[in-house]
């Protein structure tokens, strides 16, 4: 029973820590006054009205979180925040300009030779240890109807892989590419997830469940963010209950703190990288540790680099990157004008002259975030208005408000932009079809939800399929055929005619890749079948399948339905499930 409760403290982060397991102590009349003095002489001491009443775990728990806390430092972001200081050159109209040619590059028109030797010299970057990942997942799925971490979320895939599953094995199929490339083994790319304090302990717990989704355990590491307490509209620091404060992470932007305080950072120097992808968990779509991405940022040398879509039109809702008075920024769709909107590219008259759409997706060099101390207390705090729940001080009772009575302070990851020299900051267009898919509502919403997310993995992989030759039906659902592509087969797609494809009695799609020593041989009777078979629809009569698939395999070589797990895994190198409107368990159960 006291293991038990000790498990359970330790997990609340209320342990000493001196004595792991020791339950924490309540703190001495000595402590406890000159904490207490500290919150009076700023104005906050409302926070500790129900002190005497609580528990000693409560008492413990408490001062802990208090103490965590400066007081005089939240009474200044929250003034800053909500009367935001008077530049020098505010009364200067502001200019935005779309950034220069020489910091810029779009996969829709580079060169191929350009994007190539992006490629090869990430992989070479992956290959010498020097790149890392950094995923930033503090979000819960509560606007998906779950309350699980939203990497956590099966967005409806014939896999039933989950967000994390996904990203996860792209990052192993770019570590199996680099020692392809290289020619070297157990090459890593370490992974870096931040949570946030409700999701940190359910992450864990995934990744545990799923082993990690088949990486090594010594280069995953979750870590968690910083919270702020949650301000009355009065700006008095709120209790969630006499025990507790309101409190509410710090936002995006508190990535960069959370890399100090959690030791992210030091892990990062003693492995020597030099190049971190960051990203967030909710795009489906998203090439984790891409290596045109990391080639690119590094040949230019820059500190940050961003991806970007191109905005759909000039009425579209999303943050633009540009330059805003000289400096890379982030302007927000609700600062532009419309005929800042509408304006038209000089040089490209058919597009928007600012159509970077920010997708929160970015390259930092290791050398600036080694400066992080520097900039860090330069970046500002953001003012949400919510409703929340909190402690009538007068009386102690729960008030649950109607409307907002607070306001939560966060920060924003790209806030750190115009902190950079334009020499140092570079911005890459990418496909949105190709990159970008992000999951914000419940399903059924028909915008950025489960469903959209899971059409646009299947339209990738029907596109990917077709790119080769083949051709995909459906008989169940026309409207949804698509093909799921495991990013253990490829990550980028299919390139010439490598690949064979048979779907077999219970709905599955498979996909091999055909050795180059029996290619040639098998190239003409690959384009027979595809003209015999045009994906054999599921709904097909067993034994007429069955009878194809027994000479399909003999050439073809591909899995038997039935096979042993263990055989399964010990090709998976080659094989990978690829699926329609069908059923397909995950590799990593």
């Amino acid at each position: 029973m006291a293991s038990t409760f000790n498990t359970l403290l330790d997990k609340l982060h209320l342990t000493s820590k001196e004595e792991e397991g020791t339950p924490a102590k309540e703190p001495t009349e000595d402590e406890l006054k000159e904490l207490q003095d500290k919150y009076t002489k700023a104005g906050q001491e409302q926070v500790f009205t129900f002190y005497d009443e609580l528990s000693t775990v409560e008492k413990a728990g408490l001062f802990e979180r208090l103490k965590s806390f400066d007081p005089n430092y939240i009474n200044e972001i929250t003034e800053k925040a909500l009367h935001p200081p008077k530049s020098h050159n505010e009364d200067q109209e502001v200019t935005l300009d779309p950034l220069p040619d020489t910091a810029t590059a779009s996969i829709l028109d580079s060169k191929d030779e350009d994007i190539q030797s992006w490629y090869s010299s990430g992989l070479e970057l992956v290959s010498k240890g020097q790149v890392a990942v950094v995923l930033m997942a503090g979000g819960q799925g509560t606007r998906l109807g779950s309350s699980d971490p939203k990497g956590c979320f099966n967005i409806g895939l014939p896999s039933q892989k989950s967000l994390f599953q996904i990203q996860a094995e792209r990052i192993w199929k770019v570590q199996q590419l680099a020692e392809k490339e290289s020619g070297k083994k157990d090459i890593a790319i370490p992974w870096y997830v931040m949570t946030s304090g409700p999701t940190r302990l359910p992450t864990e717990g995934f990744f545990e469940e799923h082993k990690n989704f088949g990486l090594n355990k010594d280069n995953v590491s979750i870590f968690e963010q910083g919270v702020l307490p949650c301000i009355s509209n009065d700006g008095k620091i709120l209790l969630e209950s006499k025990a507790k404060v309101a409190v509410a992470p710090d936002g995006n932007g508190g990535i960069y703190q959370a890399l100090l305080t959690s030791n992210v950072r030091t892990d990062m120097r003693k492995r020597g990288i030099q190049h971190i992808h960051a990203y967030c968990v909710d795009n489906c779509l998203v090439k984790v540790a891409d290596p045109v991405f990391i080639g690119f940022a590094a040949s230019k040398d820059v500190d940050i680099a961003t991806k970007v879509v191109r905005k759909r039109n000039a009425k579209e809702p999303v943050g633009l990157i540009l330059q805003k008075n000289g400096k890379p920024d982030v302007v927000e769709y609700s600062e532009i004008d419309n005929a800042t909107a509408e304006a038209k590219d000089s040089n490209k008259p058919d597009l928007l002259k600012f159509r970077a759409a920010n997708i929160v997706n970015h390259y930092y060099s290791f050398r600036f975030l080694e400066t992080i101390e520097d900039w860090a207390h330069k970046l500002p705090h953001h003012v949400a208005r919510k409703k929340i729940p909190c402690v009538k001080i007068e009386t102690g009772e729960i008030i649950r408000p109607e409307k907002p009575n607070g306001i939560k302070l966060e920060q924003f990851v790209f806030d750190v932009f115009p902190l950079t020299s334009l020499d140092k900051f570079a911005c890459m267009e990418v496909k949105r079809e190709d990159e970008f898919s992000p999951l914000k509502n419940a399903k059924g919403t028909g915008e950025d939800d489960p469903d959209t997310s899971k059409q646009d993995i299947l339209n990738q992989g029907r596109r990917w399929v077709q790119n080769v030759g083949g051709s995909v039906e459906s008989e169940t659902a026309p409207e949804e055929t698509g093909v799921e592509v495991s990013p253990l087969v490829s990550y980028v797609g299919f390139t010439g005619n490598h690949y064979t494809f048979s779907t077999f009695a219970n709905g599955v799609t498979r996909v091999e890749k055909v050795s180059s020593s029996s290619r040639r041989g098998q190239l003409k009777h690959l384009r027979s079948l595809r003209r015999k078979t045009r994906f054999l629809r599921p709904t097909q009569h067993h034994d007429a399948l069955h009878a194809h698939w027994k000479g399909l395999r003999k050439t073809a070589k591909i899995l038997d339905v039935n096979a042993s797990r263990r055989r399964l895994l010990a090709r998976i190198k080659k094989v990978g499930v690829i699926a329609g409107d069908a059923e397909a368990s995950p590799f990593w159960a």
